[in-house]
């Protein structure tokens, strides 16, 4: 009897329709954790050039060395320089990879950028959703792919100066025009929302893309909204953050942000006004998108 039972279950297991990211796991626990400590003062708001930048850029490469993860070429720190009006800046992009499996040669492209705004008038803006949510969210994908190689290679980009005019992933997509980048996927604030929503921004450009939302079993309790697009009548963050110069080069792409709140640019924006089930909730969602692109290709 006892045989039968368990074939039974055996094959009802094999009838039922794969749960798209039953499969992703990561320490949450963790994730709150680096986001806490890259919002705090001790980093005094990240801005590119500035001490605070520094040290945040020194806890991402301390981080990724904890993980075991590699660096993208030679080195996880990739210096560029630009003027804004009369005023140069010196910034840092920190980069880890993981070598595909199946296409070594083509590249899935998670970024999230660390710069904030610094210290203005006297106060900390630590920018905890933007952007240490995204930057955060970064290792927690490290996590995964650490256990769970992907078939293409995966570029885990901290972008830098992304306050300043998308420096740092214009730079980026500049000296890697000579490759074969299949997507962006971009976070940028993906911790506060209230309404437990998460905007995806992309779909309307690529049809692969749209198809993989469209069908995408969400493993969490929190919507997620296609929109902001430029065809609903909200801002458009079709050029908003780091996906943009991606896109400009007609890269396809996904960001990910919830809508702005009291916090955006001000110094309100910490670590305790974060939702935080909302924020492993979306992390969950993205990187459940992610196995997707990463297993269909697009």
């Amino acid at each position: 009897m006892k045989n039968n039972v368990f074939a039974l279950f055996a094959t009802l297991l094999i009838s039922l329709p794969l749960y798209v990211g039953a499969q992703v796991s990561f320490d949450e626990e963790r994730l709150l954790e680096r986001l806490k400590t890259l919002s705090s003062d001790a980093f005094e708001g990240r801005r590119t050039g500035e001490e605070g930048n520094a040290k945040a850029r020194a806890y991402l490469i301390s981080e990724f060395k904890k993980l075991n993860v590699k660096s993208f070429g030679s080195k996880y720190d990739h210096r560029f320089s630009f003027k804004v009006g009369d005023k140069e800046y010196n910034a840092v992009n920190v980069l880890a990879q993981f070598k595909g499996t199946e296409h070594p040669d083509k590249y899935i492209v998670v970024s999230a950028h660390y710069d904030h705004l610094g210290i203005q008038k006297g106060k900390i803006y630590n920018g905890a959703d933007d952007d240490a949510s995204g930057v955060a969210a970064l290792f927690s994908f490290a996590e995964y792919l650490t256990k769970n190689p992907p078939k293409h290679t995966v570029v885990i980009a901290a972008f830098d100066a992304e306050e300043l005019g998308l420096r740092g992933a214009k730079y980026f997509v500049e000296k890697m025009k000579n490759t074969t980048i299949v997507a962006n996927i971009n976070m940028d604030m993906i911790s506060r929302s209230p309404k437990n929503e998460i905007y995806v921004v992309g779909t309307r450009y690529n049809e692969s893309l749209k198809k993989i939302i469209e069908g995408f079993k969400n493993p969490t309790s929190t919507k997620i909204l296609i929109g902001h697009d430029g065809t609903d009548g909200k801002q458009d963050w079709t050029y908003a953050s780091d996906h943009g110069p991606f896109h400009a080069q007609k890269i396809p792409f996904l960001y990910f942000g919830d809508e702005d709140h009291p916090g955006y640019h001000h110094p309100s924006d910490d670590f305790e006004n974060i939702t935080p089930d909302f924020y492993k909730n979306t992390v969950k969602i993205i990187l459940s998108v992610f196995t997707e692109i990463d297993k269909k290709g697009l």
